[in-house]
C-alpha cells in the first residue's frame, strides 16, 4: 500500500494519515480542534501535537469552543501547570483568544466552516503532487486566509500553520497521487 512517505514514520503517524490527514472537515468542533493543535505546533514537530492530542482534549474540555471562549486566569494559570500540554504562555492566551474569535465568524457566517470553506467555494483544491518536494509550505490562498484571521484578531496562525491546516482539515488534497488517500479523500467529499 503506497502512502505519502512522512506518513510512514511510525504508528502514530500511519493512523493520522491513513484516517484523518487530508479528509474534508466540515464540522466546526473539528476545525476548533485543529486551529488549537495547529497552533500549538508553531515551531515544533506534529508528532510531538499528536503525542500530545489526547491531552490537549481533556485540557480544553474536549474542544468544546463555548467552554474555552470563557476560559479566565485561573484556567490559564491551571493550563501553564499541566504537563500534558505545550506550555507556553502565548500559546495558551491565543487559543482562547481566538475561541473568541472563532464564535464571531461563526455568528457572522453562520458556522466558521461556512467562512473557511468560502475561500475555496466550497471544494476542496485537488494538488497532483507526485514528490513530497513539491509541496508548498504556504500558498497565495494561506497567505490570504492567514490575513484575513489576522485582520479578525487571530492569533499564532500565520501562512504555514493554516497551509497545514488546510491540509489537515481537506481544503487541500496534498497527498501524493501515488498515495492510496488521494484519491480516497476525494471520494469522501459531501
Amino acid at each position: 500500500m503506497n502512502r505519502c512517505p512522512w506518513g510512514t514514520a511510525n504508528e502514530l503517524y500511519i493512523h493520522y494519515h491513513d484516517e484523518e490527514w487530508g479528509v474534508p472537515v466540515y464540522d466546526d468542533k473539528k476545525q476548533f480542534e485543529f486551529l488549537v493543535l495547529e497552533s500549538a505546533q508553531a515551531g515544533l514537530s506534529w508528532q510531538t501535537i499528536l503525542k500530545k492530542r489526547e491531552n490537549y482534549r481533556a485540557a480544553y474540555d474536549g474542544f468544546d469552543v463555548e467552554k474555552v471562549a470563557k476560559y479566565n486566569e485561573k484556567k490559564i494559570e491551571a493550563l501553564m501547570q499541566n504537563a500534558g500540554i505545550i506550555r507556553n504562555h502565548r500559546k495558551i492566551e491565543a487559543s482562547i483568544n481566538n475561541a473568541r474569535l472563532f464564535r464571531e465568524i461563526q455568528k457572522e457566517f453562520g458556522s466558521f466552516c461556512n467562512y473557511l470553506w468560502g475561500f475555496v467555494n466550497g471544494k476542496p483544491i485537488i494538488n497532483q503532487w507526485t514528490e513530497i518536494s513539491q509541496i508548498p509550505a504556504k500558498t497565495e490562498l494561506s497567505d490570504r486566509i492567514s490575513k484575513d484571521m489576522k485582520k479578525r484578531g487571530l492569533k499564532f496562525l500565520g501562512s504555514i500553520t493554516i497551509y497545514s491546516h488546510l491540509q489537515a482539515t481537506g481544503l487541500v488534497n496534498d497527498h501524493l497521487t501515488r498515495c492510496f488517500r488521494w484519491k480516497e479523500c476525494q471520494d469522501i467529499m459531501v
